[in-house]
């Protein structure tokens, strides 16, 4: 099983990306998934995460009102819409997968992991 995230790149402050996380079966259309970030020298942390079926959704206070996490299971991808992106949120982006069908935000809950994409963002 595989997490492919892609999207990354360079932004100017402000500006908007747009994070995807294709998953290889079909079966992980049935989990909750979450994107997680780590910057240099820190702790990866929790950024956003959805349900199974999209309709309940978790943010990082550092995130809320700027970012938008969703899905769509025909795909098997799940997105991370980034706007108003800030210096503070270079980092390497991941997508995980969760074997619970809940929101949650607990990384030790997560057993499979995308290999990351880097969003940098220059002031």
């Amino acid at each position: 099983v595989q997490l492919q995230a892609s999207g990354g790149g360079l932004v100017q402050a402000g500006g908007s990306l747009r994070l995807s996380c294709a998953a290889s079966e079909r079966s992980f259309s049935s989990r909750a998934k979450g994107w997680f970030r780590q910057a240099p020298g820190k702790e990866r942390e929790f950024v956003a995460a959805i349900s199974w079926g999209g309709g309940n959704t978790n943010y990082a206070d550092s995130v809320k009102g700027r970012f938008t996490i969703s899905r769509d299971n025909a795909k098997n991808t799940v997105y991370l819409q980034m706007n108003s992106l800030k210096p503070e949120d270079t980092a390497v982006y991941y997508c995980a997968a969760t074997s619970r069908m809940v929101v949650t935000t607990d990384i030790t809950l997560y057993d499979y992991w995308g290999q990351g994409t880097l969003v940098t963002v220059s002031s």
